[in-house]
C-alpha cells in the first residue's frame, strides 16, 4: 500500500481512488496529504477528480463571483468554492455553494474546520466529470437535502438548474425572458446563455437586476444583523 510519511515514527496510508472507507478515515488520510487539493468520498468510495483545466477554473470563478456578489449583500448567506463538506456519511467537495447560515434558518453549520449538513444551493461545473456529477453526486445531494442543484455543462453549452421536490430533483425552467430565478434565494437570477458564452459582465448585469427586485430587497432587509 502507498504510505505517506508523517514523521519518523508515524505513517498513514494515502488515499487511493476507488477504495471504500468511512468518512473519518477519509478525512484522516487526506489531512496527512497536504499537497492533495481535490478528493471526495461519495457513497463511501474515494473519488479523486482529474486536475482542473483552465476552462473548468474559469467557470468556477464566474459562478463563485456570482454567488459572492449575492452573499455580500445578505450577511445571513455564505458562499464558497471547493470546500470539503460532511454530508451524511460522505464528504463531497462541490465547486461552488451558497448557504443560509444556521442561525438564520439554514440546514448547515461549521463543524471544526469543515461545514456539515446541506447547503441550500450547490453548483458543479461539468467537463469530464459530467457523468459523475449528474449521477453519484446528484444522488448524494438529493439524499442530503440540498434544495437546489445547478450543473454547468461546459461541453454541451448548457446550464441545468434543479430544485428538490419530494426527494427528487425537478428542472427549474427559465422565465419567458430566458432568465433562471432561484426558488430559494430571492433575486438570485442567472442568464444561462451568458454563462456558456463566458460573459461575466452579462451574468453580473442580470444578477444586479435581480437584486433590485422587491422580493430581494425584502429578503435582504429581513436577513441583516440585528
Amino acid at each position: 500500500m502507498a504510505i505517506a510519511e508523517l514523521d519518523r515514527s508515524t505513517a498513514v496510508e494515502t488515499l487511493v481512488a476507488g477504495e471504500r472507507m468511512t468518512r473519518d478515515e477519509f478525512i484522516r488520510r487526506w489531512e496527512s496529504m497536504p499537497k492533495l487539493k481535490r478528493a471526495e468520498l461519495i457513497g463511501g468510495t474515494v473519488c479523486m477528480p482529474s486536475p482542473m483545466s483552465q476552462k473548468h477554473g474559469s467557470k468556477n470563478l464566474m459562478m463563485g463571483t456570482w454567488v459572492g456578489v449575492y452573499s455580500a449583500k445578505v450577511p445571513a448567506c455564505e458562499g464558497g468554492m471547493d470546500s470539503t463538506w460532511y454530508m451524511l456519511d460522505d464528504s463531497p467537495q462541490p465547486d461552488v455553494f451558497l448557504r443560509m447560515k444556521d442561525h438564520s434558518g439554514g440546514k448547515s453549520w461549521l463543524s471544526g474546520k469543515y461545514l456539515q449538513g446541506a447547503p441550500e444551493l450547490v453548483i458543479e461545473v461539468c467537463l469530464s466529470s459530467e457523468g459523475y456529477d449528474l449521477n453519484a453526486k446528484k444522488a448524494l445531494y438529493a439524499a442530503a437535502g440540498v434544495v437546489e442543484f445547478a450543473a454547468v455543462l461546459a461541453l454541451n453549452r448548457d446550464v441545468k438548474w434543479m430544485y428538490l421536490e419530494n426527494g427528487v430533483y425537478r428542472d427549474l425552467k427559465p422565465d419567458a425572458d430566458g432568465i433562471l430565478r432561484s426558488r430559494t434565494f430571492p433575486g438570485l437570477w442567472l442568464d444561462p446563455v451568458a454563462v456558456v458564452s463566458d460573459d461575466l459582465n452579462r451574468v453580473l448585469e442580470v444578477l444586479a437586476r435581480g437584486m433590485k427586485s422587491p422580493e430581494f430587497l425584502e429578503f435582504a432587509a429581513r436577513n441583516q444583523p440585528a
